[in-house]
């Protein structure tokens, strides 16, 4: 089924129909489009004038509903929802990919050493502990020392995985030479895929004691 795209600019609201599939893909397309990250900060300005004119019903001439979507996007993209800050440019969900595809390349290099695990390991979580920070819901107040707290954890459970692993596998003596090279190199994905649960986890804790402030979307004006 081909997703529907809305015809008028809706406020705060996807432009695709998220009631299927196809239109969910292009929705989470458009939230990682890594074409945000080149906004400069007086486009951004612009777009963010032109939804607040929006608001208050007041638009120039020419404004159509692409021009819109294109600066919704590029601020939610850019700002943080709730406290209206730009988020740094490698920890918005845009610059996950490009940011974050060069340290899986380092994760999966071969002939690793235990310094080398560790380096590697420590940047991968560094990196996913500041983009969940970053991306975090601020309707609640996180204290510094739950950041810290929550960073140290999720980095110490991948450098711990990671390096557990690689030293019972040097002190195996039931796996041959191949076998042990071989499982070696697989050592990265449950190191990581089990950290960045701990990492989401102890980072938004607080999220999950607390809760988080709910509210309801108001009708838009019409254009």
């Amino acid at each position: 089924m081909m997703a529907t795209m809305t015809d008028d600019f809706v406020l705060d609201s996807p432009r695709h129909d998220q009631s299927t599939f196809s239109g969910r893909f292009l929705h989470f397309l458009n939230v990682i489009d890594p074409r945000t990250l080149f906004t400069s900060d007086k486009v951004l300005q612009e777009y963010v004038g032109l939804l607040d004119q929006y608001k208050q019903g007041n638009l120039p001439p020419g404004v159509t509903s692409d021009d819109l979507w294109r600066a919704q996007k590029a601020k939610q993209a850019i700002l943080h929802p709730d406290t209206g800050d730009k988020i740094p440019m490698p920890f918005r969900m845009a610059g996950f990919v490009p940011f974050g595809a060069p340290i899986v390349v380092g994760l999966l290099l071969p002939n690793q050493t235990l310094l080398s695990t560790t380096f590697w390991q420590w940047l991968n979580q560094s990196h996913n502990a500041c983009v969940n920070y970053c991306n975090r819901n601020a309707s609640q107040s996180t204290t510094t020392k739950d950041v810290l707290l929550g960073y140290t954890g999720a980095v110490t459970s991948a450098v711990g995985i990671a390096l557990g692993l690689n030293i019972f596998l040097k002190k195996s003596t039931k796996l041959k030479p191949v076998t042990r090279k071989l499982v070696q190199r697989f050592i990265p994905f449950p190191a990581v895929a089990v950290a960045s649960v701990c990492n989401v986890v102890l980072m938004r804790h607080s999220e999950l004691q607390t809760g988080i402030q709910v509210t309801g979307i108001s009708a838009p004006p019409h254009l």
